[in-house]
C-alpha cells in the first residue's frame, strides 16, 4: 500500500476504513488503477517528448529559420568589405610612413648639405676677408705713396683709368665734340668779351667812391679806441680780367688793425696735423697786448743782465706770455676775434661814414645782403645799380695771405664754422700768379678765355637747374693747376678749343676722383718767388672736394649738374653765337638781388 494512502488513512479514519474495506472487498480494481496511472504517466512523458520535439523541430517555423543563412552572408560580406577597408587603410598608412621616412631622409640630407655649404661659405668668407684686408692695405700704401710722390696733375683725360660710377657709363665728355675754334671765337666775341673801357670805368668809379667812403670812416673813428682801417685791395675776377656775369662786380679787401696797445696774432690751422678735416683752410686770430707779447721781444726768451733794460717793456713790466686782451670784438671771455662782432662793427661804421658824405652824391647806397654786410650796391636815379663788395680782412704777418671775416660759404656737409673761425684767402696770391704766368705766355693766350667760357656755361646751368657745389673758384683752381703743368706754348690762341676741352676734362677727372687739391696749400711746385708763408708750403694738401666724400646726395647733384652742363654746352654755344638774349646784359646776378 502507498505510504501516502497510509498517511491519509490516519488523517481520515473513516475513509481509510472504507478504503480498506473497499480494497479488501475489490483487490483487482486497485491493481488496474495502478496500471492505468502508470500508463497515463508514460503517455504523458511520451507526449511531452513529442511536443518538445515538435517545438524544437526546424521545419515547424520555416520563415523565421530561413533568415539565418541570409544574415550570415551579409555579415560575411560586411566583414569582407571591412577587411578590404582595413587593408586599404593599412596600405595608406604604410605609404604615409614611407613618405614621412623619405621626407625625414631628405630633410636630413638638406641639413647636411646646408651645413656643408655653410662651412664652405665660412671658408670662402674668411678667404675673402683676408683678400679684402690685403687689398685695403695695398690701396692705402699706394694712396700714401701717391700723395707723397705724385707729380703735377696730368691734364690729359685718362678715361680708361677712371673709376666708373653706377649710372655714368658713356660719360658725355668722352664723346663730347665742342664747336670749332671759329665758332668759339665768334661766341666769345659776341657773348663774353666785354669792352675793356667799361670794366676800366667801373673800377675807376667804384675805387674813387670807396676811397671817399673809407676816408670818412677814418675821420669818424678814434685812433685810441677804434679799429684802424687801411687802403683797399682789389681781388678776384674783376681785377684778373675774366669777369663774365653782368653787371660788373668789384671785390675789395679792406684790411684793419686794432688800436694801441693791442695787436692781432693770427694762428693758421692748415699747418697743424691735429686739425679736423673740416677746419683745414681756416684760422683764428688772437688779440694780445703789444706790451705783453713776447713773440717778437728777446727779453721773453733770455735772461737779461742787471745793467740791461728792455726798451719795449721796461724794467717794472712783468712779462706774461699768452696774456690776452679783453677786447669788445672778442667773443665772451675768449681772446679770439669774433667774426660776427667784426661784421656788425664794420656795417655800423660804413653806415655812419655814408651818412657823412651822402650829400655829395646823387645816388643812394644800400646793403645788398644781410648775411654779408660788406655787400653794397649803388642805386642811381635812372634805376640802374652798381654792386660791389667791401670785405674786412686781417693780414697774416707781412705776406699777401689774408684771413677773411666772411665769404659766400658753400655747403660743406660738416659742422658749421665757429664764429672765431676765419677763412684763409689767397686771392692776392692768385692775382699775382696769373700776372706772373701771363708774362711767360704767348700774345693773346687763351687761358683766361677758357676760364670765361667755362664760367659762362656754369652760370647758365645754375640758372637752369639751381646752384650746385661746383663754383667758379673750382674752375679757377683747375686752370691754375693746368697753367703750372702745361708749357707756355700750349696756350696759344689757336688752341682755344683744345684747352677748353682739357679744362673740362680735368674738372671731370677731379669730380670722379672726388679730389681737387688747393693750389697753394701744401703745393711744393708753386714757385718760391710767390713768397708764400712757410707754414702754408709745408702744410698737408687741402682737398676742396672733400665734402663730396661726406655727402653722397650733394655729390650726385653736383655731378648730374656738371654732366647736364656738358650736354647743353654745344647747343648753348651755337644758340648764343647766333643771337644774344635781350636780358643778357641787364639781368643782375642772384648775389645782388634783394
Amino acid at each position: 500500500m502507498h505510504p501516502a494512502g497510509f498517511e491519509k488513512s490516519k488523517r481520515r479514519p473513516g475513509l481509510v476504513t472504507n478504503t480498506n474495506v473497499l480494497y479488501r472487498a475489490r483487490p483487482c480494481d486497485c491493481h488496474a488503477m495502478k496500471k492505468a496511472a502508470a500508463m497515463a504517466l508514460g503517455l504523458y512523458r511520451v507526449c511531452l517528448v513529442v511536443v518538445t520535439a515538435i517545438i524544437n523541430h526546424p521545419l515547424l517555423f520555416p520563415r523565421e529559420n530561413a533568415t539565418v543563412p541570409e544574415n550570415e552572408e551579409e555579415i560575411i560580406r560586411q566583414m569582407q568589405a571591412h577587411q578590404e577597408k582595413l587593408q586599404l587603410e593599412q596600405l595608406r598608412l604604410e605609404e604615409e610612413v614611407a613618405r614621412l621616412a623619405a621626407e625625414k631622409e631628405a630633410e636630413k640630407e638638406a641639413l647636411e648639405r646646408i651645413a656643408e655649404e655653410g662651412q664652405q661659405q665660412n671658408e670662402s668668407r674668411a678667404a675673402w676677408d683676408l683678400w679684402s684686408t690685403l687689398c685695403m692695405i695695398l690701396f692705402l700704401v699706394i694712396e700714401v705713396w701717391r700723395q707723397d710722390h705724385q707729380d703735377a696733375p696730368s691734364p690729359e683725360c685718362l678715361g680708361a683709368d677712371e673709376d666708373e660710377l653706377p649710372g655714368l657709363e658713356g660719360a658725355p665728355l668722352r664723346g663730347l665734340t665742342l664747336p670749332n675754334k671759329a665758332t668759339l671765337d665768334h661766341f666769345y666775341e659776341r657773348c663774353i668779351r666785354g669792352a675793356p673801357a667799361d670794366a676800366s670805368r667801373t673800377r675807376e668809379f667804384v675805387e674813387g667812391f670807396v676811397d671817399d667812403l673809407l676816408e670818412a670812416l677814418r675821420s669818424l673813428c678814434s685812433r685810441d679806441t677804434d679799429m684802424e682801417v687801411e687802403d683797399f685791395i682789389g681781388v678776384d675776377s674783376m681785377y684778373e680780367n675774366w669777369q663774365v656775369n653782368k653787371p660788373l662786380l668789384c671785390d675789395l679787401f679792406v684790411p684793419f688793425m686794432p688800436p694801441e696797445p693791442y695787436r692781432f696774432h693770427p694762428e693758421l690751422w692748415c699747418s697743424s696735423r691735429s686739425v679736423p678735416l673740416d677746419r683745414q683752410g681756416y684760422g683764428q686770430i688772437k688779440v694780445v697786448r703789444a706790451d705783453e707779447d713776447t713773440l717778437g721781444c728777446i727779453c721773453g726768451k733770455t735772461k737779461l743782465g742787471e745793467d740791461m733794460l728792455c726798451l719795449l717793456h721796461g724794467k717794472n713790466n712783468v712779462v706774461r706770455p699768452g696774456s690776452e686782451a679783453e677786447d669788445p670784438l672778442c667773443v665772451g671771455d675768449s681772446p679770439y676775434l669774433d667774426t660776427m662782432r667784426v661784421l656788425k662793427w664794420f656795417q655800423t661804421a660804413l653806415t655812419r661814414a655814408w651818412h657823412r658824405i651822402n650829400h655829395k652824391y646823387e645816388f643812394d647806397l644800400a646793403f645788398g645782403q644781410l648775411d654779408t654786410p660788406g655787400s653794397l650796391k649803388i642805386r642811381f636815379r635812372s634805376g640802374k645799380f652798381m654792386p660791389f663788395n667791401l670785405i674786412p680782412v686781417i693780414q697774416y704777418d707781412d705776406s699777401d695771405l689774408y684771413l677773411v671775416s666772411h665769404l659766400t660759404r658753400e655747403p660743406c656737409g660738416g659742422t658749421p664754422p665757429s664764429s672765431t673761425d676765419w677763412l684763409l684767402s689767397f686771392a692776392v696770391y692768385e692775382r699775382h700768379f696769373l700776372r706772373m704766368t701771363s708774362k711767360a705766355l704767348p700774345d693773346g693766350a687763351c687761358h683766361l678765355s677758357c676760364l670765361q667760357i667755362a664760367s659762362f656755361l656754369l652760370s647758365k646751368q645754375s640758372r637752369l637747374t639751381g646752384p650746385s657745389r661746383l663754383s667758379n673758384y673750382h674752375l679757377k683752381t683747375a686752370l691754375l693747376h693746368l697753367l703750372l703743368a702745361r708749357r707756355p706754348a700750349a696756350w696759344k690762341a689757336e688752341q682755344l678749343d683744345a684747352r677748353l676741352h682739357e679744362l673740362l676734362c680735368f674738372l671731370e677727372k677731379s669730380l670722379l676722383e672726388k679730389k681737387l687739391h688747393h693750389f697753394f696749400i701744401g703745393n711744393c711746385k708753386v714757385p718760391e718767388a710767390m713768397g708764400l708763408p712757410e707754414a702754408v708750403r709745408r702744410a698737408e694738401p687741402l682737398n676742396l672736394f672733400r665734402p663730396f666724400v661726406l655727402q653722397r646726395s650733394l655729390y650726385r647733384k653736383t655731378l648730374d649738374s656738371f654732366y647736364e652742363m656738358l650736354k647743353n654746352a654745344p647747343a648753348l654755344i651755337s644758340e648764343y653765337s647766333l643771337h644774344i638774349p635781350s636780358d643778357h646784359g641787364s639781368l643782375p646776378s642772384k648775389a645782388v638781388i634783394l
